[in-house]
């Protein structure tokens, strides 16, 4: 564990509990606290492996509160999650051959795409639409794929659970944002796993990030369910413009330097 001055501990557990609060609600706690850590001289792929261990206490956490208010049933729910470790562990695995570069480039564009669909679509709330697909190929298929991309890189990985779910599982904000932690959980516990194998985590602010992250999502996910989708849907939005913003205010970002600005 590097030496880490006490202000930027407290840095990192403030980072953390924010993270944990935005993220039971409408996801991207990832882009909250990885900066967070780089910041605190963490090296990049300690980084990576690390915010998997404090992302884990989050979406824990609120998997916990959801279930137990009954929003998502996690013996039905347990092969879907199991897909979700599969994809997380084999992004993790794989992360060295996906161009990332592309991913940088491509992930400002889909968080603005997700804000406008989310933004302007009507009758988004709490209730259950539609379902487009069933729930064995949407298990079989766009769970491990978003949990592949969970262990490649992570940040707009709640935002596209809660997508998948609303458009195509037909699922209501509330309940697609308790499942959307129950993925969450798998893909970072599959994601983890390698990570731990190959020593890229740092234990002890893992677990002390972790705590924190698992106070502010009790927090954030008691919130959502006692306002529903008034609170998920907007700040869902601002979460992902926000995101965005921050990912593209980089000079090194791919998409800037493709497009020379």
């Amino acid at each position: 564990m590097p030496d880490i001055a006490i202000h930027l501990l407290l840095l990192l557990c403030a980072a953390a509990f924010f993270a944990g609060f935005v993220d039971s609600i409408a996801g991207g706690g990832g882009l909250i606290t990885v900066p967070a850590m780089l910041i605190a001289g963490i090296p990049p792929l300690q980084t990576l492996g690390t915010n998997k261990v404090q992302s884990l206490f989050g979406a824990a956490s609120a998997t916990i509160a959801y279930a137990r208010k009954g929003h998502v049933r996690l013996s039905a729910q347990l092969p879907m999650a199991l897909m979700a470790v599969m994809g997380g562990a084999l992004g993790a695995a794989l992360a060295t051959l996906v161009p990332g570069q592309v991913l940088q480039a491509i992930m400002p564009v889909l968080l603005v795409a997700i804000a406008i669909f989310f933004a302007v679509k009507p009758n988004l709330n709490d209730s259950d639409t539609h379902r487009r697909m069933t729930p064995f190929l949407f298990g079989l298929t766009l769970v491990p794929l978003i949990g592949f991309y969970d262990g490649v890189f992570g940040p707009g990985t709640g935002s596209f659970f809660m997508l998948a779910f609303v458009t195509l599982a037909g699922f209501g904000m509330l309940k697609a944002t308790a499942h959307t932690k129950l993925l969450n959980l798998g893909s970072n516990f599959g994601a983890l796993i390698v990570f731990a194998s190959f020593g890229a985590t740092l234990w002890k602010i893992g677990l002390l990030m972790g705590a924190c992250q698992f106070l502010g999502a009790q927090l954030g996910s008691r919130l959502a369910m006692r306002v529903g989708a008034r609170l998920i849907k907007p700040l869902l939005v601002i979460v992902c413009i926000a995101f965005a913003i921050k990912l593209l205010a980089d000079p090194g970002n791919p998409l800037r330097v493709w497009l020379r600005v």
